[in-house]
């Protein structure tokens, strides 16, 4: 039997081909799955690793630390759940195998899908942007609170305010929080504190329960009211680990009731030995700064250069006779080599003159415009001409012209 050998792959090779194939499709990188869970293990890590089947088939599935310690209820084997996450390739066994996310216990399936779709809507929005979130301010003269005036909330946030910073004012907004009419009222809470010129801050609040309790905080007209809110406001709804699209929108969440008042106030004692703590550290910075430049200005003071200041031009004076002996020396040096220069030349000049050529008894004859004569063709009969001796010169008139070898007349 032959084999073609290029078709041949390792099994890491198939399977970071299939790990590949899953990764690129769709459905398989964000799905939900429903089934009963099974052969449920949870490890020392915090990490989750179990089965969700149902009568004809069973689903490998992990849910890591990061995720699974945000559950708020304890998963068990037998239990009826939904699971959010993405399939893909254990290459170690060979499994595919569901990474989960987030799981749902049957019967809250509906409230989590119309969770997450409202929360993907208002992100895409822009809702949750944090560069549009407003600074809380720290210390607030008017809380303005909507929430169950009976409720143990409202009760511990006015406890937190008066242990804190007992001079803040608080102004309680009346609200359902929880059953069909509670989100029409809490739109309607926040609105009427946004008509106030004197409320600072709003908190929008209730304790923990389930998340049917804690619906009217993940409802549409709450979030926009929140957002379209020109006070700053701090959602503290539920527990630690619930979480609302109030708390998305808001431009500060607290994780309880108490922790909304904690956030929205500062403590005053804090406040106090803060300013303490920078008034001393001003002080210690000023003292410092001026012992140091009191130092600076001695060790100046006592530089040499200003206890005998003719000190600092006396390198300068001897560099300044320097330049002048050596512009002397180069001068004279100029002047010496340009009169050799000139004797050389007055010697040329003179060995080159006329005048001397003159005196050797020699003369020069000029036409009557005066150009010398140095060629017998330039000279004509009848012709006057000038002729310049040492001494003098005398005018004369051409009687004949000879050439060598000949005579003309």
């Amino acid at each position: 039997m032959e084999y073609n050998i290029d078709s041949i792959y390792s099994v890491s090779q198939i399977s970071s081909y299939i790990e590949a194939l899953f990764s690129t499709d769709e459905v398989l990188q964000d799905l939900w799955v429903k089934g009963e869970v099974s052969n449920l293990y949870k490890a020392n890590s915090g990490h989750m690793y179990f089965t969700i089947k149902d009568e004809n088939a069973q689903l490998k599935t992990v849910m890591f630390r990061h995720k699974s310690h945000k559950l708020d209820f304890e998963l068990e084997d037998g239990m009826e759940i939904a699971v959010h996450g993405y399939i893909n390739i254990y290459k170690v066994r060979g499994e595919y195998q569901l990474y989960a996310d987030e799981i749902i216990p049957e019967g809250r399936g509906s409230l989590y899908e119309a969770f997450e779709k409202l929360k993907k809507k208002l992100k895409e929005e822009g809702l949750f942007a944090e560069e549009k979130k407003k600074k809380i301010p720290l210390i607030p003269k008017k809380i303005g609170i909507v929430t169950s005036p009976t409720g143990a909330a409202i009760r511990d946030m006015l406890s937190v305010v008066d242990r804190r910073f007992e001079h803040v004012s608080i102004l309680i907004v009346p609200s359902l929080v929880q059953g069909d009419k509670a989100a029409d009222q809490l739109v309607e809470g926040i609105e009427y504190l946004n008509e106030r010129d004197d409320i600072d801050l709003i908190i929008v609040s209730r304790g923990g329960g389930s998340i049917e309790d804690l619906w009217p905080f993940n409802e549409e007209e709450v979030a926009r009211a929140i957002y379209a809110s020109q006070i700053p406001v701090i959602s503290g709804v539920g527990h630690e680990t619930d979480f609302t699209i109030a708390d998305f929108v808001a431009d500060l969440r607290a994780p309880t009731p108490s922790a909304a008042a904690e956030l929205a106030i500062a403590n005053r004692e804090e406040i106090e030995n803060q300013l303490d703590n920078l008034s001393r550290r001003l002080l210690n910075n000023q003292k410092s700064r001026l012992k140091s430049a009191k130092d600076r200005l001695n060790s100046i003071a006592n530089r040499r250069i200003f206890k005998k200041p003719e000190e600092m031009f006396i390198d300068k004076m001897q560099r300044l006779d320097e330049f002048s002996r050596e512009l002397k020396w180069n001068m004279e040096k100029l002047l010496n080599k340009n009169k050799e220069r000139f004797k050389i030349l007055n010697s040329k000049m003179e060995t080159l003159s006329p005048l001397k050529t003159i005196k050797r008894g020699y003369s020069i004859t000029y036409d009557q415009e005066g150009n010398p004569i140095t060629d017998i063709g330039e000279v004509q009969k009848n012709q006057e001409v000038k002729t310049t001796l040492e001494n003098g010169f005398f005018t004369s008139i051409v009687q004949k012209t000879e050439k060598d070898g000949g005579l003309d007349e």
